[in-house]
């Protein structure tokens, strides 16, 4: 039987993790922006803050180009699996995105047997991976916290590609709330269900890198699925027109490969990438 004391302490602890991640990512959209020849500019992130400087001396950055010369198809990784359950979130305009950030314990995602909460959820457009040097209109990060303090990579992120096409029933969910951030900074969203957030691939790829935006934090476990789902051309120009001008098109550059290894998830491997 669970104690009073206990529910409390488990409570504290998920505060902790959600403060902790949250704090990894900058939040004060002064900052920086995403203006080439900015002197707030990527190119300059690095140089703007000594905390910041991985942003241009790290060897294992994000976002980078999916590219088949550079993936080995496996099928020993297994289904990315999640315990997503509904919880109560916020949205926030900060600025250079769009974010849901649960407030609760939203569930999980279990990597390498690690388990990482779910902390929150923002878009880029375009999207910043690549896939064979293609970009996408838009793409979603999910981003999670290691629940163990010694994880030799704390945070795990899901990200989704869309195309033109189809609305996306999740932030079709969502417009009335980002409209209202015109006026505020963020909003209660009440009861929001990560499990609204799906394309139905399996495929995904792996790699490590590091967070996309200042500091850059580096030890991110990335898990990018392959399926494109779509989004409709006026749920693009939402989230364009919610933030600030100088983050309408909030992908970071393409970054280094650096040699790594990156692998994709295929439960039916064949000899070729399509």
């Amino acid at each position: 039987m669970v104690t009073l004391n206990q529910r409390a302490c488990a409570l504290v602890f998920f505060i902790f993790i959600l403060t902790s991640a949250i704090a990894q990512e900058v939040e004060d959209e002064s900052e920086f922006d995403y203006r080439k020849g900015s002197k707030k500019g990527p190119s300059k992130w690095g140089d703007i803050k000594r905390e910041w400087e991985k942003c241009k001396n790290g060897n294992m950055q994000s976002p980078i180009d999916l590219s088949n010369k550079r993936v080995k198809v496996v099928k020993s990784l297994g289904q990315l699996k999640n315990k997503y359950k509904p919880s109560i979130a916020i949205i926030k305009n900060r600025g250079h995105d769009i974010s849901v950030k649960w407030e609760e314990d939203a569930g999980s995602i279990e990597i390498n047997g690690t388990e990482y909460l779910l902390q929150q959820a923002h878009w880029h457009s375009p999207s910043e991976h690549t896939l064979n040097g293609r970009s996408y209109d838009l793409e979603v990060h999910l981003v999670h916290q290691s629940s163990n303090p010694n994880a030799k990579y704390p945070i795990a992120v899901v990200g989704f590609f869309y195309k033109i096409g189809r609305p996306d029933s999740f932030l079709s969910k969502l417009t009335r709330k980002i409209k209202a951030l015109n006026e505020k900074k963020e909003i209660k969203a009440g009861i929001i269900n990560p499990r609204w957030i799906k394309n139905g691939g399996m495929k995904y790829y792996r790699y490590i890198g590091s967070l996309t935006v200042p500091p850059c934090t580096e030890g991110v476990i990335w898990n990018i699925n392959k399926k494109i789902g779509t989004v409709s051309g006026k749920q693009v120009k939402l989230l364009r027109s919610a933030v600030h001008d100088s983050a309408e098109k909030n992908a970071r550059p393409i970054q280094p490969h650096n040699g790594r290894h990156v692998v994709l998830y295929d439960p039916n491997p064949t000899h070729t990438l399509n």
